[in-house]
């Protein structure tokens, strides 16, 4: 019966694995509503961003913000890329890694000196072992991230931007779509492009000027739109873990379900050999 024992040990092994992987699945989702909240929040701020914007740009104002400087040419950029701290989720980080490296070899390919800044210790993790030097380590604040996060890491790059030493930002984060869609994606953060304006340029009457509300509202609008990547980042990551999480323990179900079968017929195997052997020794002894 040695194999039945080991048969109905990895029984309970897969039972526990599935009490963890239901349990990972459940604390994934609701973790995913509460970012997902986060993401929902977000826009409608973002949106208003764009379009007070659109509507107080113009050519001559660009000419005025470091921050909208367009250059002939890129020499220097900086890379952010946006990870999770954890695995367990897919592939959903080495689909960012993916993109990362990806874009990197384009930048360099042609001719851009590159800086990476990352955040989320797998991305770290990555980049370290394959000997690329990183700018910025930032890490800890994936799954809840907050506009005073986005803030720390862009204002220096920011800062850099405005004083020449950059002439591209460029953002790698996952886009939710939805808890089974969360694919990476390359957004370009500086030089701001003024969003598309809509019908007529509106007729306004500012106080203070446009120059001033601009030279406020540009900084907050980069800002925010790297505190969209983390959180859209953060929902993408609860949703991959989630997916995960459901996969694996259906495959454990359907394990659980093969083994339970094998054991069974294990068992009635031995019960017949047994029931023969005693029949068996009944009938010597006539």
């Amino acid at each position: 019966m040695a194999k039945g024992r080991e048969l109905k040990g990895r029984i309970k092994t897969t039972e526990n694995t599935r009490k963890i992987t239901r349990t990972m699945e459940m604390v994934a989702t609701a973790k995913m509503k509460r970012a997902l909240d986060r993401v929902t929040s977000a826009r409608p701020y973002a949106n208003a961003l764009s379009e007070v914007l659109s509507s107080l740009y113009s050519p001559d104002l660009a000419e005025r913000f470091p921050l909208l400087r367009q250059p002939e040419q890129e020499r220097r950029a900086a890379l952010i890329l946006l990870t999770a701290d954890r695995g367990l989720c897919g592939g959903f980080n080495s689909n960012l890694i993916r993109e990362a490296r990806n874009q990197l070899a384009r930048l360099r390919a042609s001719g851009v000196d590159v800086e990476l800044h990352i955040e989320g210790r797998r991305g770290v993790g990555y980049f370290r072992y394959v000997g690329e030097a990183l700018t910025t380590v930032v890490t800890g604040i994936s799954e809840k991230p907050t506009a005073d996060n986005a803030r720390e890491i862009i204002d220096g790059i920011m800062s850099r931007f405005m004083s020449g030493e950059l002439d591209a930002v460029y953002v790698v984060s996952a886009q939710f779509k939805s808890a089974l869609s969360t694919p990476p994606a390359t957004q370009k953060i500086l030089p701001v492009a003024p969003p598309q304006r809509k019908g007529g340029a509106p007729d306004y009457i500012l106080a203070p000027s446009a120059d001033e509300i601009l030279s406020d509202l540009l900084p907050l609008y980069v800002r925010n739109q790297l505190y969209r990547a983390l959180v859209e980042t953060a929902a993408g990551e609860q949703g991959a873990r989630r997916t995960a999480m459901k996969s694996a323990t259906d495959n454990a179900g359907e394990m659980l379900n093969v083994l339970r079968r094998t054991y069974n017929r294990t068992r009635q195997a031995a019960i017949t050999q047994e029931i023969a052997e005693i029949v068996g020794g009944a009938a010597a002894l006539e």
